[in-house]
């Protein structure tokens, strides 16, 4: 299968060769036609399959074949809605890759940002809007964004939407777009109210699923290490020191976790910076873009901030905390073993946490191998403990009785 085949324009093949695309990927080739036909699209897809271009060029060409009977002032004929300000970024940057013999024109807006540059852009006329809701709400409300002549939404990252607390503002959103529109919708997960949001924006939509929610990438190489918690910082350290890891994104559930592991790494001479919520627009950028170019050798992310990282060749994925979320696991280790690339993810698993990594096994339906030799393997828990999560977990049950040693039941007889 070939991006001719695919029936795409001159214009369009002309960048994709450009940028060295050659087959389109699963969800490329099934996406592709369906939005040149007109459809709805609901996709459900795992994070580095391709699916900004899976709607990206098939938008531009639509508009394209539009554009020379079309002689009006630019106005937004396509948004798309996206969750954080890196995969807004990202998404620009690709518009810019597929577009740039379109003559289409777009803008990326975001919060966290002057926005005078962006009111600027909009009064100038855009074709293409990529927006995150807060920001679009804000220059909707101030009368910079008008959407009244929108023919084309896209809903990416639905499901990060819910969890980030925008549901409700994308809602706010979809009420002020034209009922005549072709909706393009795309979630990583399914949860029952994002499937409830596809069914009440979509029509008749055309189901693409290129990979279950459920799984992993095939190309990952996992693996678990039960470590204390107090210890996670020496065995990161330690593993580091193996020259193999040439680059690692460190997950934490905390913007306070990131930072505190983003120092203790560099106190130990090994360069680090972090990203989340709480840094600066410029600082998030520079951070990534001193990712991608190999000056920093890790990057501490949290998993909102780090949605919309997409870094080619990156060797290591390390989930330094356990996500409590299944599905989130499956996101965090998507980010390496990108477009057929291999890839290495490793977790480490505390006491409390071990029951996040049962629900990761549950939904993958695969056992992570565990690594048993490294210098801070987690102790045994001591009678005490145990004792303890037994009469936690099982307050209904018979008394708790350990089994003895057998030098203990000999000094007992």
């Amino acid at each position: 299968m070939s991006f001719i085949k695919l029936q795409v324009i001159a214009p369009i093949l002309k960048a994709l060769d450009t940028e060295g695309y050659t087959t389109p990927t699963p969800i490329q080739q099934q996406a592709i036609p369906v939005v040149l036909q007109g459809r709805d699209l609901l996709g459900c897809a795992q994070t580095g399959t391709g699916k900004t271009a899976a709607f990206a060029i098939p938008i531009l060409q639509k508009l394209y074949n539009q554009k020379t009977e079309d002689k009006a002032p630019k106005q937004i004929k396509a948004l798309i809605l996206t969750p954080t300000r890196e995969l807004a970024i990202q998404i620009n940057e690709s518009f810019e890759a597929y577009g740039k013999h379109t003559g289409l024109n777009h803008l990326v807006i975001f919060g966290g940002v002057s926005q005078q540059s962006q009111t600027n852009g909009l009064r100038r006329g855009v074709d293409i809007l990529i927006a995150t809701p807060g920001r679009l709400l804000d220059l909707m409300q101030q009368h910079y964004v008008s959407l009244q002549h929108l023919q084309f939404f896209v809903l990416d990252e639905a499901d990060r939407m819910l969890d980030m607390g925008f549901i409700h503002d994308v809602k706010k959103i979809i009420t002020r777009l034209p009922a005549k529109r072709q909706t393009l919708f795309f979630s990583a997960t399914m949860p029952t109210e994002i499937a409830k949001l596809s069914q009440s924006i979509l029509n008749n939509p055309v189901k693409v699923e290129v990979t279950p929610v459920s799984s992993t990438a095939e190309k990952v190489e996992q693996a678990v290490y039960f470590v204390e918690k107090d210890d996670k910082k020496n065995l990161l350290i330690h593993l580091l020191k193996d020259k193999n890891i040439a680059s690692a994104l460190v997950f934490t559930r905390t913007k306070h976790g990131a930072d505190k592991v983003a120092k203790e790494l560099n106190k130990a001479n090994v360069k680090t910076d972090a990203i989340h919520g709480n840094k600066s627009q410029n600082a998030r950028q520079r951070a990534l873009t001193n990712f991608k170019n190999g000056q920093i050798r890790v990057l501490v992310a949290t998993d909102i901030a780090a949605r919309g990282i997409d870094v080619e060749l990156l060797s290591h994925v390390i989930n330094f905390e356990l996500p409590n979320i299944p599905e989130t696991y499956v996101h965090r280790i998507g980010r390496t073993g990108r477009a057929g690339a291999s890839g290495i993810a490793l977790s480490f698993c505390d006491r409390e946490e071990k029951v996040f990594l049962r629900d990761i096994h549950k939904l993958t339906a695969q056992a992570i191998p565990v690594v048993d030799e490294h210098p801070y393997k987690m102790l045994q828990p001591s009678y005490e403990e145990t004792k303890a999560n037994h009469q936690k977990t099982s307050s209904n049950a018979r008394p708790f009785a350990p089994r003895r040693s057998m030098s203990q039941r000999r000094w007992s007889q």
